[in-house]
């Protein structure tokens, strides 16, 4: 019989994403906090003669590109070509997190590939390998193979485990999928010197984990919402009309989605004000690490 496997691949939101510099190798320098989200792709992997992959749900235009552009199938690639472990696997996607939208999707179902194979396969890598063969896919997958709460530094390949933060209900309002697209690189190449900080923020943060307490507005940060005003102007046209309603709105990541920390007494209306600006309101809580990194089958 067959055997399969079935783990989830939640979103992120980054706590704090801060710049330092710009490296010698060319990348970014970075200190962020992240944190899985209970809003997740559903990742199941089989046993097959090679690798193949199938996209359902809300892929959208994940739909008309090769397999091989994919990052779960590339983790795949990846695995196999360092292991040497010759089999393959047929790995089908359940898309739930909205696609290019700043929620780290396509980084999280390559890392849940990585840990499901290492399983399927019999691969028996440390988590410290795994986190390296994910730093060869990008910069995000790292983290996914730790998940929960953690510290990324480098270029975000380096991955601290945190105690799991404490933090209220929170929004996500993604934009329509036509609003959405890869500009990770450029909102990097529209930040200047004047936008680099010395870590504080995320020291700040990680000092708030540790003890224990709730994660609060004030002491979240993102370089990115420096420059996304020109950069992306529908996101920071709809941040700033809730932050004239007196909220605190935070890009995710590079964006264009954002997040809202709120009150459970206020979620109808901030949801219905959400879409009266265009984007699309996601409920969601912050998931565990043991639950970000659970495996079933």
């Amino acid at each position: 019989m067959t055997r399969s496997l079935r783990l989830l691949a939640p979103a992120k939101i980054n706590w704090t994403l801060e710049v330092l510099r710009i490296r010698p190798d060319g990348y970014h320098e970075i200190r962020s906090v992240l944190q899985t989200l209970g809003l997740c792709d559903v990742v199941t992997l089989a046993d097959a003669g090679d690798i193949s992959l199938e996209l359902n749900g809300a892929a959208g235009k994940l739909l008309d590109e090769p397999p091989e552009r994919n990052l779960a199938y590339r983790a795949a690639v990846a695995m196999r070509d360092i292991t040497g472990i010759r089999r393959g696997v047929r790995i089908r996607l359940e898309k739930r997190i909205p696609v290019a939208a700043g929620l780290g999707g396509g980084s999280s179902d390559a890392a849940a590939v990585l840990r499901g194979l290492n399983v399927l396969w019999g691969a028996a890598q440390p988590e410290i390998n795994l986190v390296e063969i994910a730093g060869e896919i990008g910069s995000d997958p790292p983290f996914f193979v730790v998940g929960g709460t953690a510290l990324a530094s480098g270029r975000g390949d380096a991955v601290e485990p945190l105690d799991d933060a404490v933090a209220p209900p929170i929004l996500i309002a993604a934009p329509p999928e036509g609003q959405r697209d890869e500009k990770t690189a450029s909102m990097y190449a529209a930040l200047s010197p004047d936008d680099y900080s010395d870590g504080d923020a995320t020291i700040g943060v990680r000092e708030t984990v540790e003890a224990g307490r709730m994660i609060l507005d004030e002491e979240l940060y993102n370089v990115f919402e420096r420059v996304a005003s020109s950069m992306q102007p529908e996101t920071e046209k709809a941040m700033d009309a809730l932050r004239a309603q007196g909220y605190t709105p935070h890009l995710c990541g590079s964006g264009p989605s954002f997040f809202l920390l709120h009150e459970e007494s206020q979620r109808s209306t901030l949801s219905d004000r959400i879409r009266e600006l265009g984007f699309e309101p996601i409920a969601v809580r912050t998931m565990s690490r043991a639950a970000a990194l659970r495996i079933e089958g």
